[in-house]
């Protein structure tokens, strides 16, 4: 459903359903339950400003009915945030698509306490496109290659690519070169295939029994020096991993193709084969929450993207420019 205010300082309206019965016998006094006790001089202001409106953009004030509407719209207040310390890079820019490298730690959409601080909202602010809409997600700890529409008569037909899996994406992460202890050595490549469901008790995803409903492909790219997390550095090298310049190492960069798109997918997937990725808080072990550290970001990239643009018929890929810092 369309809202009927304009995006504000890039931001959409929010819309909220009304309850078709109740205690309330106004909007009002349905917006008062819910939020009276953080702001109550803030919505009676709203409603007598018109601010709140319902279908077709009709301002309600303080004695609409609550039957009146089933959904209405407002402007939230937003809290002041404190900006991250990355940068947006704008890789391509047409009619139609935006093209971008988002860096670590930036969130893709307004969710929770980032709201200015997402890659959508800065750039329909930076560029002045209020329609923006992105194509795909990244989570906010990963970075890489993001694709938004800028063209709400052409939308449909990219999201159609998505939708129908006609769009290939290559991911470039950092983990140890050989699986942690109990784990099985691993033939590259490998494809892992499972069943994976968003975690009841925490907002992470996890395996479970049944019909496969997520793939990986899996390739290691090429073996380095460099220290396995929580592990002590040995005096020499470990042997039996050859690196591309002879030398045994203990990390290793790995390409990752998905062929589906769960959350977390590749991180979990990962993580199965022993191999979690260098600083990565959820998987295989979730750590406690702490602020974010800006010198250690998740070494997880979304390296490419490629597909028939349904535009000009030609195939089109599009590369992040971005590197990983424990690659380097």
């Amino acid at each position: 459903m369309q809202s009927p205010l304009p995006v504000r300082d890039g931001v959409n309206a929010t819309r909220l359903r009304l309850p078709d019965e109740g205690p309330w016998d106004t909007a009002m006094d349905y917006m008062m339950h819910r939020w009276g006790h953080i702001d109550p001089q803030g919505i009676e202001d709203r409603f007598d400003a018109g601010e709140i409106v319902g279908e077709a953009g009709v301002p309600l004030d303080r004695t609409t009915p609550l039957r009146n509407h089933t959904f209405i719209w407002y402007y939230r207040t937003l809290p002041p945030e404190l900006r991250i310390p990355v940068e947006l890079n704008i890789l391509h820019q047409d009619e139609h698509l935006l093209v971008v490298d988002k860096p670590h730690f930036l969130p893709t959409t307004p969710g929770g306490t980032y709201i200015q601080e997402s890659a959508l909202v800065r750039l329909r602010n930076q560029l002045d496109l209020p329609d923006l809409i992105p194509m795909h997600r990244l989570d906010r700890m990963t970075a890489g290659i993001l694709l938004l529409s800028t063209n709400p008569q052409t939308r449909g037909k990219y999201q159609v690519l998505f939708e129908k899996r006609q769009v290939q994406k290559e991911y470039e992460c950092v983990s140890a070169a050989v699986p942690a202890h109990g784990h099985p050595a691993v033939d590259f490549p490998v494809v892992v295939r499972n069943r994976m469901t968003k975690s009841r008790s925490y907002l992470l995803a996890e395996v479970i029994d049944g019909e496969p409903n997520a793939e990986t492909r899996i390739e290691r790219l090429r073996t380095f020096a460099g220290p396995v997390p929580g592990t002590p550095a040995p005096a020499t090298p470990a042997a039996g991993i050859p690196g591309n310049d002879g030398t045994a190492g203990r990390r290793a960069l790995y390409r990752l193709e998905p062929h589906s798109g769960k959350t977390h997918q590749l991180r979990v997937h990962m993580a199965s084969l022993g191999l979690g990725i260098v600083n990565d808080a959820f998987y295989p072990e979730l750590l406690d929450k702490a602020p974010d550290d800006y010198s250690k970001p998740l070494q997880l990239l979304a390296r490419g993207i490629r597909f028939v643009d349904p535009i000009t018929g030609k195939p089109v890929e599009y590369r992040s420019g971005l590197e990983l810092s424990e690659a380097l």
